[in-house]
C-alpha cells in the first residue's frame, strides 16, 4: 500500500531547513512546479529552535515532506554538523511525525553568499544572513536532483 505522500510525488508541499547552531534557514515550494522561496529563518540556541514556532510554521504551510539539508565535506565525509542536522531532521520527524529527507547540500551556503552580494549584502553574515536563500538552494536542488533508481540509498 503506497503511503499518503507517496500517492502525491511530484505535486507535494515541501519545506527544507538549513541548520545552523544560530540560525537554521527555511523554505518551502511546489514539487510540481519545482521553485521555492525563502522564509524567515528560525532563530536557534547551539541548534536548538523554538519548537512553538517550529510547530506554527508546520500548521501554517502543511507542508507533505521536509527536507534537511545535509553538511558534506567537499570530499564527501561527513562532518559533526551532519551529526546535528541528522538529529535535528530525527526530531522534526518524532515531533510532527512528518516524513524527513536529508538531502546533501554542499556549495549551497557559497552559492547563498554570491547571490546575496549580486542583491547587495555587504558581507556581515553574522547580523545578516543567508539562510533563507541557502534553505531556497537546497530545496531548489532536491527538486532538480536526478531520480534514484529504484532502491538506491540516499542520504537519510
Amino acid at each position: 500500500m503506497a503511503s499518503a505522500t507517496g500517492d502525491r510525488v511530484g505535486q507535494r508541499l515541501v519545506m527544507a531547513f538549513d541548520y545552523g547552531t544560530r540560525r537554521i534557514g527555511v523554505s518551502v515550494g511546489n514539487e510540481m512546479l519545482r521553485s521555492a522561496s525563502g522564509l524567515e529563518p528560525l532563530p536557534a540556541r547551539d541548534g536548538i529552535p523554538d519548537w512553538v514556532v517550529v510547530e506554527r510554521l508546520l500548521k501554517e504551510w502543511q507542508p507533505d515532506l521536509l527536507v534537511v539539508g545535509l553538511p558534506i565535506h567537499d570530499d564527501g565525509s561527513e562532518s559533526d554538523m551532519s551529526v546535528r542536522a541528522r538529529k535535528f531532521g530525527n526530531r522534526l520527524h518524532g515531533r510532527f511525525g512528518k516524513p524527513v529527507e536529508m538531502f546533501d547540500e554542499r556549495g549551497t551556503t557559497r552559492a547563498a553568499k554570491q547571490i546575496a552580494r549580486e542583491q547587495g549584502h555587504k558581507g556581515n553574515y553574522r547580523d545578516r544572513g543567508v539562510d533563507g536563500i541557502a534553505a531556497q538552494l537546497i530545496l531548489e536542488n532536491w527538486f532538480n536532483r536526478e531520480s534514484l533508481p529504484s532502491g538506491a540509498p540516499d542520504v537519510s
